[in-house]
C-alpha cells in the first residue's frame, strides 16, 4: 500500500515538472477563430451567445439537415451539399443582422451627437452628457450608454470607459465619434460644440448618402441569391424522386454536383461584391 502511495505521489510530482517546464517553454498560440467569432457576434448585438454556442449551432443544424435530407433523397452527396449550406446558415443570419445593426446605428449616431451638443451647451461635462444618452439619447444606443455610465461611476476613468464602451457598441461609426470625443476631452479648448455639430452633419450625410447608393444597388444582391438559390431549390424537390436523384450517387453525379456547387459560390461571391458597397471596417477598434 506505502508503495501505492509512494508511485502515485512520484507520478503527481512528475506531471507536474512536465507541465511547468511545458508552459515555459512552448509559447502559447494565439487563437484565430474564436476573437472573430466573438467580433462578429458582438457587432451584431448578441452578448447571450458565446462562439462555442454558435459553432455548436452550426454543427447541430448541419448534421440535423443532413440525417433529414438523407432519409428522403438516400443519396449521401445531396445530403452532404444541404448539410453543409445549413451548417453555415447560423453564420449568414448573424452576418445579416450586423449589417442591419450598423445600419440601424449609423442612422440614430446624428442624433445622440446632437444631443451631446445640446447637453455640453447646457454646461454638462462630457462623461456627464455621455450617460445621459442612457435615458434621454437613441433607443439603440441607451443600453451601452448605460453601462457606461455605471462604469464611469465605479472606476471614474473616463478613457478605460470609452475602451469599453466601443466594446460594447462595435461599430465603425460609433469608433469614430468616441475617437472624436477622446481627443476633445485630451485636447481641451471651447471648440467641442462646433465640432460636435460638424460632426453630427458629416454623420448625417455620409448616412444619406450610403442609404441611397443601397437603395439603388439592392436588386443586384437579390438576383444574386435568387440566382444562386434557385438550381439548389429544384435540386431539393427532386430529392422525393428517388429514379433522379439517385443519379448523384455515382462519381459522375459526384463530380456535378461539386462543379455546381463551385459555380454557384464562385458567381454569389462575384454579383455580391460588385453590387454591394463594401462594409465599413474599424479601424480605429
Amino acid at each position: 500500500m506505502g508503495a501505492l502511495l509512494g508511485l502515485v505521489a512520484g507520478l503527481g510530482l512528475l506531471l507536474i515538472f512536465v507541465a511547468s517546464t511545458d508552459a515555459g517553454e512552448r509559447p502559447r498560440r494565439t487563437p484565430v477563430v474564436g476573437p472573430r467569432i466573438g467580433r462578429l457576434l458582438r457587432s451584431a448585438g448578441i452578448a447571450t451567445v458565446t462562439p462555442a454556442g454558435l459553432v455548436s449551432l452550426c454543427v447541430i443544424a448541419g448534421v440535423l439537415t443532413l440525417v433529414v435530407v438523407l432519409l428522403v433523397s438516400r443519396t449521401p452527396p445531396v445530403a452532404t451539399a444541404f448539410g453543409l449550406m445549413a451548417a453555415y446558415g447560423p453564420v449568414a443570419l448573424i452576418r445579416g443582422r450586423a449589417r442591419r445593426r450598423r445600419r440601424e446605428l449609423a442612422e440614430v449616431w446624428p442624433e445622440a451627437v446632437d444631443n451631446l451638443a445640446s447637453a455640453v451647451r447646457a454646461g454638462l461635462s462630457l462623461p456627464e452628457a455621455l450617460s445621459q444618452l442612457g435615458e434621454r439619447g437613441p433607443t439603440a444606443l441607451r443600453p451601452a450608454f448605460v453601462a457606461f455610465g455605471r462604469d464611469y461611476l465605479a472606476s471614474g476613468r473616463f478613457g478605460d470607459s470609452l475602451d469599453r464602451l466601443k466594446g460594447a457598441l462595435s461599430d465603425p461609426v460609433g469608433d469614430r465619434v468616441i475617437e472624436a470625443l477622446r481627443i476633445a476631452r485630451e485636447v481641451g479648448g471651447g471648440d467641442l460644440g462646433r465640432m460636435l455639430r460638424t460632426l453630427s452633419r458629416f454623420l448625417r450625410d455620409d448616412a444619406r448618402t450610403r442609404s441611397e447608393l443601397e437603395s439603388r444597388q439592392a436588386w443586384v444582391v437579390n438576383g444574386a441569391r435568387l440566382a444562386a438559390a434557385s438550381p439548389w431549390a429544384v435540386l431539393l424537390a427532386l430529392s422525393s424522386q428517388p429514379e433522379v436523384i439517385g443519379r448523384y450517387r455515382s462519381p459522375a453525379g459526384v463530380i456535378v454536383l461539386a462543379l455546381g456547387a463551385a459555380a454557384c459560390f464562385v458567381a454569389y461571391r462575384l454579383m455580391v461584391r460588385l453590387g454591394r458597397l463594401p462594409d465599413e471596417q474599424r479601424v480605429l477598434a
